[in-house]
């Protein structure tokens, strides 16, 4: 009997849009220090395929595991959960 993988799915904020139906999206996470039982942050950068260039910088997006798209893309924007605020600069 075989057995169904779940994908493993991560919540980031996009960082950089520039490429063309990608995104850098950067994932943080909590983890206890072995030594000082501090919590500390840790974060890692992770390029996902988004289809459709609807990402922009500061989106906060989910993304979701996925067979490799190419060198360095192993992940697909599954949804965009909020957007990031509009500024206006003068």
């Amino acid at each position: 009997m075989s057995e169904v993988r779940r994908k493993v799915t991560r919540v980031g904020i996009v960082t950089s849009d520039k490429m063309d139906k990608s995104v850098t999206v950067n994932v943080e996470r909590m983890m206890m220090h072995k030594l000082y039982k501090r919590f500390v942050r840790r974060s890692k950068k992770f390029m996902a395929h988004d289809e459709e260039n609807r990402c922009k910088i500061g989106d906060t997006v989910e993304i979701v595991e996925s067979r490799p798209l190419s060198s360095r893309k192993r992940w697909r924007v599954r949804r965009i959960l909020r957007t990031a605020a509009v500024v206006k600069r003068d």
